[in-house]
């Protein structure tokens, strides 16, 4: 168990120092991405992900969860929930690390940049609109797509007709770049409560120039939508047999 939850915890920091690393790239001033836009964070977030499930495989955690929400829905199928506050914490751990080596990296971006709220987007999401209900809905949805497709991936069926061996984290990659193109827009998919929380937590604690506040009202929002989202993804997947 400790080697799967090195793997969760390197997985998930280079996922997040990758992933939250091209929202900086894109938001902070003086930065040369700056103003790249939606399609540059939405392929960074991809490759982020690949990058974080290849990481994750290498240092131990073949499963490659780095997701609460992937946890809780594998939990669901195969019935054991043993690795779920494990995993979870080290996906946690990872998160919150990986966020902290982005503040050391853009360190002199953060005082040029006026604006505390696109600081915080540089850690954690949040809803262009906010409406706690249809914010829920989002992150529900969007993680029960990345679990129930994630799934289908490694489904029998597919393993069978499909993708060669290794090509599973470059697909992962696809689908999360397809969930920030199609449902990104809306809360900005955390899809992910590691992801969220993790960062956030840096952002509360860590001396960033000129920061605001870190929006803990929200932050239920991207904890409790992916997690419902992964169990009720399970489920389905448990169902039908996947």
């Amino acid at each position: 168990m400790e080697k799967h939850m090195f793997g969760e915890f390197m997985g998930t920091m280079i996922l997040i120092l990758l992933g939250n690393g091209v929202v900086a790239n894109v938001l902070l001033r003086k930065s040369k991405a700056e103003n790249a836009g939606w399609m540059v964070i939405a392929a960074g977030w991809a490759f982020a992900v690949m990058c974080g499930v290849f990481t994750a495989i290498a240092c131990g955690s073949p499963e490659a969860h780095l997701n609460p929400a992937v946890t809780i829905g594998m939990a669901v199928v195969t019935g054991d929930f043993t690795k779920l506050v494990p995993y979870s914490l080290a996906q946690l751990a990872g998160a919150f690390c990986g966020a902290i080596l982005v503040w050391l990296y853009f360190f002199p971006h953060w005082r040029e940049t006026p604006d505390p709220d696109i600081k915080l987007a540089c850690f954690s999401t949040g809803p262009a609109i906010r409406h706690r209900l249809a914010n829920l809905f989002s992150e529900f949805l969007g993680a029960f797509v990345l679990i129930l497709v994630v799934s289908a991936i490694g489904s029998k069926l597919v393993a069978a007709t499909g993708p060669a061996p290794g090509v599973a984290p470059y697909l992962v990659g696809c689908l999360v770049w397809s969930i920030g193109l199609s449902l990104g827009g809306t809360t900005g998919y955390a899809i992910n409560p590691a992801r969220d929380l993790g960062p956030r937590i840096a952002h509360t604690i860590l001396p960033i120039a000129k920061k605001g506040g870190s929006d803990w009202e929200y932050a239920i929002v991207p904890i409790l939508g992916p997690l419902a989202g992964g169990a009720a993804a399970g489920l389905v997947v448990k169902l039908i047999g996947m």
